[in-house]
Formats: C-alpha cells, sequence, structure tokens
C-alpha cells in the first residue's frame, strides 16, 4: 500500500481531471468517493440503466461541500458517440466502468449487452483518441479465461469465453490493444475478479453473490447455491479495485502501458467456505442465521468452475497491493448491507 499512498498525497497536491463512466454505479461511485476526497476534479457519465443515483447522493454526503462541486454529473449513454466526445473534453484520465453486467443476463439479452460492452466502448475509445486523453483504463473481466482450466489464472493464457458476456468483454481488450498500436492511445485494462462491496446492489435478478446471500440471511429468505457449494472464486473488496485504477491511470512505468491486469487478492473462496463466513458475521446480530442451511441448485450456464488471480503482474508493474482478504472486506461493508436490508424492509 505504500505506493498508493505515496499516490494519494501526490494527487491532493496536484489535481488532476478524470471521467468516470457508470459513475452511479456499484464500482463507480466507490472511485468517485476516493478521487473527490483527494480533490480531483471529476466529470461522471451514467445513463441510470444499472446504476443509481441513490449511490450519488451516498457519496455527496461523505464528502464536502467543496470536494462536491467538483463533479459534474452527466446523465446519457456511452452509445451516443456525442455524448462520449463531450465528456471527454479536458480530461486527463478515463476510467471506464459503464457496462451491461452478468453472465445470466447476456443470455438473455445478448444483443443488449453487445450494444453497451461493445459499441460504447468503441464509441469512448475513439473519443478519448479524439480528446488527447493521457490514459485509458477499462474494466475488463475474469470471465474471459472463459474455458481455461488452469490455476491461477495468468494474464497471457485465456481460453474459450463461455458467454456473450465474456466475449464482448474479449473485444474490449482487442479494441485497445489495435486502437493503442494505430493511434498511441495509452490503455489498461483491469479484469476484476469477482468485486464486492458498498453499493452493491443486492436486489435484481442479477445481483451479485455477496450482496444477495447477505440480504437474503438478514432478511430470512434464505439463500440457493448454484452447484455444490465447490465452486470457487477470487473475492475482491471494491476499495482494492479503485486502488488498481488509480495506479492504473497515473503510472509513469512505460513497460506497464497497453497491458492487461488481474485485480484480485489472488486467493480462492469457495461458496461453501463464503456462506459459513457469511453466517458467522452475521449470527451476532441476528441470532436466527446461527443453525440456517443454504439450499443446493443447478449450476449456471456460463458459470466457471474454478477462479483464481495470479496477481504478480499487477504487483510488478504498477505497484498494486491488495489489502483486503476475503473477512476484512467483508466486515468492511457488512454494516452497509445491514442497513440497505433494514431500509429496504421498512
Amino acid at each position: 500500500m505504500v505506493k498508493f499512498e505515496l499516490l494519494k498525497k501526490q494527487l491532493m497536491s496536484s489535481p488532476r481531471s478524470w471521467l468516470v463512466t457508470g459513475v452511479a454505479g456499484f464500482i463507480g461511485s466507490n472511485i468517485l468517493e476516493q478521487l473527490l476526497k483527494l480533490n480531483q476534479n471529476v466529470v461522471g457519465l451514467d445513463n441510470l440503466s444499472t446504476g443509481n443515483l441513490r449511490n450519488l447522493d451516498d457519496v455527496r454526503g461523505l464528502v464536502t461541500n467543496e470536494q462536491w462541486r467538483a463533479f459534474r454529473f452527466v446523465e446519457g449513454d456511452v452509445c451516443d458517440f456525442s455524448v462520449c466526445s463531450e465528456v471527454c473534453i479536458n480530461i486527463d484520465f478515463v476510467l471506464h466502468q459503464a457496462a451491461l453486467g452478468s453472465v445470466p443476463r447476456s443470455f438473455e439479452d445478448p444483443i443488449a449487452t453487445n450494444r453497451s460492452n461493445v459499441d460504447g466502448f468503441l464509441n469512448l475509445l475513439v473519443a478519448a483518441r479524439d480528446a488527447n486523453v493521457s490514459r485509458f483504463v477499462y474494466a475488463a473481466s475474469s470471465s474471459t479465461y472463459g474455458s481455461h482450466l488452469g490455476s491461477p489464472k495468468v494474464e497471457e493464457t485465456i481460453g474459450t469465453p463461455l458467454s456473450p458476456y465474456a466475449v464482448t468483454k474479449l473485444i474490449n481488450e482487442l479494441y485497445a490493444d489495435v486502437l493503442s498500436q494505430a493511434y498511441g492511445l495509452n490503455c489498461i485494462g483491469l479484469r476484476y475478479f469477482n468485486i464486492y462491496g458498498r453499493r452493491q446492489d443486492p436486489n435484481g435478478a442479477y445481483a451479485a453473490v455477496v450482496p444477495k446471500w447477505i440480504n437474503s440471511m438478514i432478511t430470512g429468505a434464505g439463500v440457493e447455491i448454484h452447484g455444490d457449494g465447490e465452486t470457487s472464486r477470487d473475492f475482491c473488496y471494491v476499495e482494492d479495485a479503485v486502488q488498481a485504477n488509480l495506479l492504473a491511470a497515473t503510472t509513469q512505468n512505460e513497460v506497464a502501458y497497453n497491458k492487461v491486469y488481474n485485480v484480485a487478492v489472488g486467493q480462492s473462496t469457495t461458496l461453501n467456505e463464503l456462506y459459513g463466513e457469511l453466517q458467522r458475521l452475521l449470527s451476532v446480530s441476528f441470532p436466527h442465521l446461527t443453525k440456517a442451511q443454504p439450499a443446493y441448485g443447478a449450476f449456471r450456464q456460463g458459470d466457471i468452475r474454478e477462479s483464481r488471480a495470479d496477481i504478480s503482474k499487477i504487483k510488478q508493474l504498477l505497484d498494486y497491493s491488495p489489502k483486503y482478504e476475503i473477512r476484512d472486506g467483508l466486515e468492511a461493508s457488512l454494516d452497509w448491507y445491514a442497513n440497505f436490508a433494514s431500509d429496504s424492509n421498512i
């Protein structure tokens, strides 16, 4: 964390201009919070299809009035090239988080997924090129590893995509690589591994496992595990993803440019282990969970059996150092989820 702490001090003394797409979403709003606390100037873009103004209100309550005035929100869609061009004006760094996530949703509506994740990505990439931004950092995905069975996952070795969502994320990497070579635009892709934390909405058909389970356990709805529970993931707390974005945007290490990096902790947690950890933490305040047991259902289409990242590359080239192991991250976000569940059931 030494490098990141030094970077934060440098940014405080020398503010820059940032564009964060998907700013009203889970990861985008956490990035916004960090940037504003560092007195940065931020333009945020979101079409509010999956993002929520509630997240921006939450950020506003955590920063000063002066810091909030350094933020300009634009409600718009990356699928509109004119909007992309407008928000890239006078921007130093682009942090592109906007996308239609979820493997199941991509099977249900591959056309919408492609439009947002491929067409929108290319629009923003070209707009950033035209505006001569210094760095284009984008949210890639561990789903790109697809059918590759090796563990841990190393950036240079991938398999065949197993979902339309994974296809779109692989295409993003290909476009970024080609355009960086053709136009000299410095791009860095961040392959997120199961990011979780504050402001990750537990509601909806495509909710991620951590917020969905916490909400279900608190409200007594029960938890269903897809498969036998031995499916494993590399769960990464959102503040470590924020760290990766800021390091990628500002690195002066030219060897690090135009590459893709795993963003994770480098540890594997099975779904059974995750349930047990949540049960342990939540039982303190919700005693009814002490003896609760999950239900087991069918495996989901397109799911990867094991996912653990090799993070040596991002540690070496970007000086990334994850701060939160799974227990630390769950403890850090539990109050937020408990409050969300309470507010949702008033």
